[in-house]
């Protein structure tokens, strides 16, 4: 008789957590990829950004990976897919599969090295063959923990920006977890203020995971994007 008393408010208690409202669905989805050069950090920038975790050593990624956050800005619920390409020559065929559904672009360089910096106009070759004209995009200069070692000035990460019409431009580091947040959440900020309301109910409509989206035809050079802004 103990046992079963003891054991009626648990099972009353499983019921009404049963009864309670399921989380609200994401309004929409939104994928985001990060390129640059091998070693940058952008598998330390997303893991920061979405599980706020950081790794000394992290392992280069091999093709793709992917994390998923949701986030909340403008009154909506966003499911944003994030993902991680690899920065080896040997994967771009692979990893330009990525370009085309994605809204947003984080363009990443190491503040620290310089050959990864005069790697950018070869990452926006593969933007303007393979992105869709209207991505967002953003230039992050990565590892500002390690400002002793700077090989990159500020202000030639801002002039290369500017070159690049629309293209925002912020420093951080992933490792003491500086402007990684601010980072995303202006990008998908950004995203949202340029998408009508039929494209996001059109977007209610997609599945919330494409894990191998189909290559496309890559679209002509994009038009003139609105002029630089700063984070």
């Amino acid at each position: 008789g103990a046992g079963s008393a003891a054991g009626s408010p648990a099972l009353s208690g499983g019921q009404s957590r049963r009864r309670k409202q399921p989380p609200r669905p994401a309004d929409f989805k939104l994928q985001v990829i990060i390129i640059g050069s091998r070693g940058v950090g952008k598998t330390s920038l997303m893991e920061r950004f979405t599980d706020d975790t950081f790794c000394e050593a992290c392992k280069s990624t091999v093709g793709v990976d992917f994390k998923i956050k949701t986030v909340e800005l403008r009154g909506k619920k966003i499911r944003l897919q994030i993902w991680d390409t690899a920065g080896q020559e040997r994967f771009n065929s692979i990893t330009s599969a990525y370009y085309r559904s994605a809204k947003g672009i984080i363009l990443v360089y190491d503040i620290t090295k310089k050959e990864t910096f005069d790697d950018l106009p070869k990452w926006m070759k593969m933007i303007d063959k393979y992105a869709s004209e209207d991505a967002e995009l953003l230039l992050v200069g990565n590892k500002l923990d390690c400002e002793v070692d700077r090989e990159i000035t500020r202000q030639q990460g801002e002039k290369f920006a500017q070159q690049i019409t629309g293209m925002r431009f912020c420093e951080a580091s992933a490792k003491d977890n500086f402007n990684v947040d601010e980072i995303f959440l202006k990008l998908v900020d950004d995203i949202l203020k340029k998408m009508p309301l039929d494209v996001i109910r059109n977007e209610l409509s997609n599945s919330i995971l494409s894990l191998q989206p189909e290559p496309e035809i890559p679209p002509e050079l994009p038009p003139p994007r609105p002029h630089v802004r700063c984070c």
